[in-house]
């Protein structure tokens, strides 16, 4: 290969021979061996160099008639003394170290890295000039000019590299002399930007362009004309002013020095600073405008968001994995409901909202928020988007914050620009510049959109057909898509506020985080309601007034209920009245008149009763489409938006405008979605054209149909209610029509309810007739559904709220039959728990275990030995399953409390012993912990496995497989004498060995009752066999034994079967094993058919 000069380096360095053919002779490692070029072993990199020494090098000969060609050197030594010559003969050590001004101090970092890594021996470089003098070089001429040769990317390293000459770099450096250099840095995005770097007369240019793929970027390596071929590589990364190169891996030189690290500054572009002083104007302007909105919350009177708010509880929700029918279905995730004390475990703060541990940092991060309507989503993200305003949150740049109401009407169409660009703040100037740093910056950018419906089915969501998703107009529900789906604005942050659906299982696996809002407690109800009136002369006899008003006062759970019957108590407490309605119906009865009637003159009575019946039309015909907003200009009349407006029925909105279009278009939706239910009962009511017949097709209580009117779920409620209130003076003062329709409507209802099975109601449609029927207030239809009552009541895994926890209490407590309640994952609140299995017609319930080892230690605290051990003698623990260790911590808190109440009732009493009837009654218990916890939690369980006198099935097998091994059929034998009542012991799939059957064998005998012992599919062999054997005499009372799947052979076989014949209790034995031979296995069973194959 002809490319060496003959003359000498120098000409070679003069001519025009890619470089990057320079750096490959110094290099031990070729650069087509990608990641490879680099190691972080030290020892790697020195043996590496050793069996570079020792290999042959190229060098200069002379060949054919120009004398120009390749040879190879004995070894690699003088190859770098060469050029380690012709490097100081161009340049000169003062010149170098002037430029570099101590900043780059290789001696220094050199001696640093020797300190970290002692085996690696330091070498200083020493100055030489060509050929091998130390003469002084101090003198050199400036170089020519620069040649400026674009390279691939060198693949030892991902990421994106500025080269630059020796020259341009500080002149305080130490000599470079006889070194090769190379380091990698991670990848950094980045915008192109010009970098002037000082001691260069001229600006660098370096593309850096967006690399998630990690692929190496285009290089750049700058070459002296005056014969130097030596290059520094460096990284550019995304900083406005600094950039700093910290190699992580060592760097390779000739005589192993490191490099530490790297620090220069650079002078962005103007472009770059006028950009960035846009992006910063916009931001300033959308805090701005999120300070001013979310200053107040929208209600009937201005109150200050700071003052009003209150962190209800947020709780992280649980998934598990739950089997299908089919195969389709056979790994759905769905949410957990959890117990009271699990809640408050697993609470989060707001500050941990958008905190996700194992998330992959480049991907979008999905977050939703679920909670039932009403219970504060909206002022949840007003507080989230405030406190951003005011510098929380700073992980973000920008947060959008939509109301899905207002942007999910089917005939608007937008573009991702105009939703983030017109929307809220429209940027007077550089709205290109601010989208495109959007679009490269995408983690910090949260988008909000609160009040999302149809999340579970995104997946059949159109797919955005737009080329350029950020411009192109396209519906918002591809757009959304695009979010949810990864292909828009991807790594960017979305959080949904939605209400759960009954098939949640749907798309809690397509998000990160799940987070559910369970509502106020007792304590923080009082809190919001003191917030509300404070300042106002009647606030205390305000909260007394509620509080009284149990009813009332259990639907403040939900904040935007408690804003209403705090509206409602300000204005009876105003007007000198000293009660509160009953029911929720008479609530909003009354909150519409008092908002009307005050206005009112006798020529616009009439006119508003005409307007108030057409709203609710919209109503209804809005929530039939599952929507709350529309185009104003759709609005019926003038007379009717005027109207809605003036009372605050509906809220304006602007749409944002197209690009294209200075033309502004405006929106109204309800202010409440109460507000749009109460319209929409009312006009099913009212309207002459739905007949008397149709109406209870809305009420939705068959058991098997899904409930139609899902998303109007209060509409139910406040139907049955107005049927019952038309003679109610408030009604009459809202409807100008005759009651006619009502009272037919009215008895139709009745006949409905009298002729419905309540019996054959799944639960859900249960509490959802008792509600409808307490709105009633009908004495008649009360006791008509308390005695038709089933006697076992279910309500495991349905959540029940405050408000359907009263309403039971208030039924239940009028039949005189005697009830047992299963409350299990209810997330019924404590007060509600009390109230419910205090009553004296309640026999018996069932809760989960941690919630009622609460209410007996509070009832402890509170000393009410009499309430604890009525509820003690009530609950009901059989059969018991554990999943998990709380399980069985919770039960060893049991009958720790059983311990305590046998003290309480000595106290109390003359009682000499006492016993908690759950722990004497319990007949069964599972434990299926798994492989992790099942070795743990069952050394636990058999230290309280003795206070369950009636024990009788003792299931140790589970899907899982408990894995207990011989440690713990060791530790479960010890306790087999205090099991007289075991009847069925399976310890199935345990990994038991010979060990522990030998264990198991020598106690067994003491299980005076067992009948069934299972130890299928162990690891059970010939000797433990034997010891079986042994055992089964003297085990008289075993009717079944089944050792199948295990290790037994042929001769294990043949023992059982020999024990077997003095064993005629025995009536079965089921022996398959692999390992016993068909032949032997029929023969042992012609010996006796009692074994089973």
């Amino acid at each position: 290969m002809d490319i060496v000069p003959e003359n000498s380096y120098l000409d070679l360095l003069h001519s025009d021979i890619d470089p990057l053919h320079l750096c490959a002779l110094m290099d031990p490692n070729p650069s087509g061996c990608g990641e490879g070029d680099f190691t972080t072993d030290l020892e790697v990199d020195a043996n590496n160099y050793e069996q570079l020494n020792n290999m042959d090098f190229l060098c200069t000969t002379e060949n054919g008639e120009n004398g120009d060609g390749l040879n190879l050197c004995s070894n690699t030594t003088d190859a770098y003394a060469k050029m380690a010559g012709l490097v100081e003969y161009v340049l000169k050590d003062q010149q170098v170290e002037d430029i570099f001004a101590g900043n780059f101090n290789l001696d220094e970092i050199a001696a640093e890295n020797t300190e970290k890594f002692p085996d690696i021996k330091k070498q200083k470089g020493h100055k030489r000039t060509f050929l091998g003098s130390s003469e002084s070089c101090s003198d050199a001429s400036e170089p020519k000019y620069r040649k400026i040769v674009e390279v691939p990317a060198v693949p030892a390293g991902n990421g994106n590299f500025l080269a630059l000459p020796f020259n341009s770099l500080p002149m305080s450096c130490t000599s470079l002399t006889n070194q090769h250099m190379s380091f990698s840095v991670p990848a950094a995005h980045g915008l192109e930007r010009s970098f002037l770097i000082p001691g260069s007369p001229e600006t660098l240019t370096a593309g850096c362009q967006e690399n998630p793929g990690f692929s190496d970027p285009p290089q750049q390596i700058l070459v002296l004309e005056n014969g130097t071929s030596d290059f520094i590589i460096y990284p550019v990364l995304p900083s406005s002013m600094e950039t700093f190169i910290t190699p992580g891996l060592p760097v390779s030189l000739c005589d192993l020095e490191m490099f530490e690290e790297v620090q220069d500054s650079i002078i962005p572009s103007q472009e770059t600073l006028k950009t960035a002083e846009l992006v910063e104007t916009f931001r300033t302007s959308l805090k701005d405008y999120f300070r001013d909105t979310c200053k107040f919350v929208s209600m009937e009177r201005e109150v200050a968001l700071d003052h009003l708010f209150i962190d209800g509880t947020l709780v992280q929700s649980q998934t598990e994995t739950r089997t299908g029918r089919n195969s389709a279905k056979s790994m759905e995730k769905e949410l957990v409901t959890c117990s009271l004390q699990e809640k408050e475990k697993v609470a989060i703060n707001r500050s941990q909202i958008f905190q996700i541990p194992r998330h992959k940092g480049l991907e979008t991060k999905v977050i939703v928020v679920l909670g039932k309507a009403g219970m504060g989503k909206s002022i949840l993200v007003q507080k989230i988007c405030q406190d951003w305003s005011n510098g929380e949150f700073s992980e973000f740049e920008f947060v959008f914050w939509f109301d899905c109401k207002q942007i999910s009407l089917p005939e608007k169409q937008y573009s991702l620009k105009e939703l983030l660009l017109e929307f809220f703040v429209k940027p007077q100037e550089g709205s290109n510049e601010i989208f495109e740093y959007i679009l490269q910056n995408p983690a910090k950018v949260l988008l909000v959109f609160d009040g999302f419906k149809g999340f579970h089915d995104h997946e059949n969501f159109p797919r955005c057909s737009a080329s350029q998703p950020g411009n192109d107009l396209c519906s918002i529900k591809e757009l959304l898509s695009g979010l949810i789906q990864k292909k828009i604005l991807n790594g960017c942050t979305l959080l949904f506020t939605a209400r759960p659906k009954d098939k949640v299982n749907q798309y809690v696996s397509r998000v990160d985080k799940t987070i559910e809002i369970v509502g106020f407690s007792p304590q923080q109800r009082e809190l919001y309601i003191s917030k509300y009136l404070e300042g106002l002369p009647c606030c205390d006899s305000a909260l007394k007034l509620i509080r009284e008003h149990e009813y009332l006062f259990s639907h403040c759970y939900s904040p935007v209920m408690c804003r209403f019957v705090c509206f409602l108590c300000e204005t009876v407490l105003e007007m000198g009245e000293e009660s509160l309605p009953l029911t929720l119906t008479e609530v909003f009865l009354k909150f519409f008149q008092q908002k009307i009637i005050p206005m009112q003159t006798d020529v616009t009575t009439t006119q508003d009763q005409e307007s108030l019946t057409t709203l609710a039309r919209v109503a209804w015909c809005l929530g039939e489409k599952h929507q709350s907003a529309m185009k104003s200009d759709l609005l019926p009349s003038k007379e009717v938006k005027e109207f809605a407006l003036k009372y605050r029925f509906f809220l304006p909105f602007a749409f944002p405008r197209h690009l294209d279009s200075e033309e502004e278009e405006f929106g109204s939706m309800f202010s409440d979605f109460v507000i749009q239910n109460f319209l929409c009962a009312l006009h099913l009511l009212l309207a002459e054209e739905l007949r008397d017949k149709s109406v209870t097709k809305y009420l939705s209580f068959p058991s098997k149909k899904k409930k139609p009117y899902d998303w109007l779920d209060l509409v139910p409620r406040f139907l049955a209610g107005l049927l019952f209130l038309q003679d109610d003076p408030y009604f009459c003062s809202l409807s100008n029509q005759d009651g006619i329709q009502p009272m037919k409507k009215q008895k139709k209802l009745l006949k409905y309810i009298r002729r419905l099975q309540i019996n054959n109601l799944c639960p859900e449609r249960l509490l959802e007739l008792l509600c409808c029927i307490y709105e009633t207030q009908s004495n008649y239809l009360l006791q008509h559904v308390a005695l038709r009552l089933k006697p076992d009541l279910s309500f495991l895994d349905i959540p029940l709220t405050p408000p359907d926890v009263h309403v039971l209490h208030s039924i239940l407590k009028r039949s005189k039959k005697k009830f047992s309640l299963d409350l299990r994952n209810s997330g019924i609140d404590m007060q509600g728990l009390k109230d419910l299995v205090s009553l004296t017609n309640v026999a018996s319930f069932r809760v989960s275990l941690s919630d009622t080892v609460r209410l007996w230690k509070s009832l402890e605290q509170a000393k009410d030995y009499e309430l604890l051990k009525e509820t003690a003698e009530k609950f009901v623990l059989n059969p018991f399953k554990a999943k998990t260790m709380k399980d069985i911590s919770d039960l060893c808190d049991l009958v720790e409390i059983q311990e305590k109440m046998v003290n309480c009732a000595q106290d109390a009493s003359d009682c000499t012993s006492y016993e908690i009837p759950a722990i004497r009654n319990l007949r069964k218990l599972e434990f299926a912990l798994g492989p992790t916890c099942g070795p743990q939690g069952l050394l636990k369980l058999v230290k309280i496995l003795a206070a369950f006198p009636s024990l009788q099935h003792l299931d140790l097998d589970a899907l899982s497989e408990n894995g207990i091994g011989d440690e713990g059929a060791k530790s479960l034998s010890e306790v087999f004498p205090n099991l007289t009542s075991l009847e069925t012991l399976n310890l199935s799939q345990n990994k038991i060995t010979d060990v522990g059957a030998e264990n198991l064998a020598a106690a067994l005998p003491s299980l005076s009752s067992l009948k069934v012992l299972s130890l299928y599919n162990n690891n059970i062999c010939d000797f433990g066999a034997e010891n079986l054997a042994k055992a089964l005499p003297a085990m008289t009372s075993l009717r079944v034994l089944d050792v199948q799947y295990n290790k037994i052979t042929g001769i294990g076989a043949q023992q059982l079967t020999n024990s077997l014949r003095k064993c005629p209790h025995i009536k079965n034995l089921l022996m398959w094993n692999p390992t016993i031979p068909h032949g032997v296995l029929e023969y042992l069973q012609q010996l006796d058919s009692r074994i089973s194959v």
